[in-house]
């Protein structure tokens, strides 16, 4: 009896020493087999973070050679990174045998429902990059589009934040602004201020024109060059009506806007100009 539980003891230990060695046979063989591509994968990582990291840096400095607003910067960094860091996996995945069709078909599909999902957001993301990238108008500037004026707060990735001269906050999104009409009334430095005034028919135009030019000079932001314009812009209805046009700075347009007007009326004032005398004509039928 005992003789026999010996033996049973050798076979078991014998059947574990095959399967171990078997074993080991399976293992040797697949680090035989995986160890040049885990070799050539971690060699392929090494490289590809180095030349990501070069590609990286050079981006950087292009962008910041050519003035990019910040925010564009860090987002095409971040998206030049992201791209090759998916592309390096890829590769890898392929390298150590890995099926990547299934990675390639879940990352389209991914990009279709997304892009479908942030449909209005994708195109707010494209038009603000072509804003930064074009540049119509920077942060200060006074610009008019989508129906509101004011100055440029902030030029966002998705967003351009203008204030209103009402102090009001108006937020317009950049894939409309991009595509639409801008008017930047800051580019050339100087904005002219558009006035109509109007004076009696039998006012003599040119007296009312030198009252009304040297009635603007008098104010201290209306500046001397360019010259303030005053013409007839219409003769009729009982009126003469003068455009009246000084030119000023950006930043001070609203306090010419107003201020302009007032001094020009007192002078027609104190000159004996005399303003349009509404009439009525009454027909009476009988």
């Amino acid at each position: 009896m005992l003789f026999l539980q010996i033996d049973e003891t050798i076979k078991a230990g014998a059947d574990a020493l095959n399967s171990g060695q078997v074993w080991l046979i399976k293992i040797k063989s697949m680090a035989i087999d995986y160890a040049p591509k885990l070799i050539g994968a971690v060699l392929v990582y090494l490289i590809g973070q180095w030349i990501i990291g070069r590609i990286g840096r050079l981006s950087r400095k292009v962008l910041s050679t050519r003035n990019f607003d910040i925010s564009l910067q860090k987002f095409l960094l971040s998206l030049i990174k992201v791209t090759l860091s998916i592309l390096l996996f890829l590769a890898i995945a392929g390298m150590v045998g890995v099926d990547i069709t299934g990675f390639a078909a879940i990352l389209a599909g991914a990009g279709i429902a997304i892009g479908a999902a942030l449909n209005g957001s994708l195109g707010n993301l494209a038009g603000g990059v072509m804003l930064m990238i074009f540049k119509p108008f920077k942060v200060h500037d006074m610009i008019e589009a989508q129906g509101s004026i004011g100055i440029v707060q902030e030029i966002g990735i998705f967003n351009t934040t203008i204030l209103s001269p009402e102090n009001k906050t108006v937020i317009l999104p950049n894939g409309a602004l991009s595509t639409g009409v801008i008017t930047n009334y800051t580019t050339h430095g100087n904005l002219r201020v558009d006035l109509v005034m109007a004076v009696a028919l039998d006012v003599d135009i040119d007296t009312a024109r030198r009252i009304a030019s040297e009635a603007m000079l008098q104010h201290p932001k209306v500046l001397k060059a360019p010259a303030p314009e005053v013409s007839v812009l219409k003769v009729g209805d009982g009126m003469t009506s003068l455009a009246i046009r000084p030119y000023t700075t950006q930043a001070d347009y609203w306090d010419v806007y107003f201020g302009v007007q007032e001094l020009v009326k007192k002078a027609f004032d104190a000159n004996g100009v005399a303003g349009p005398i509404p009439t009525r004509i009454l027909i009476n039928k009988q």
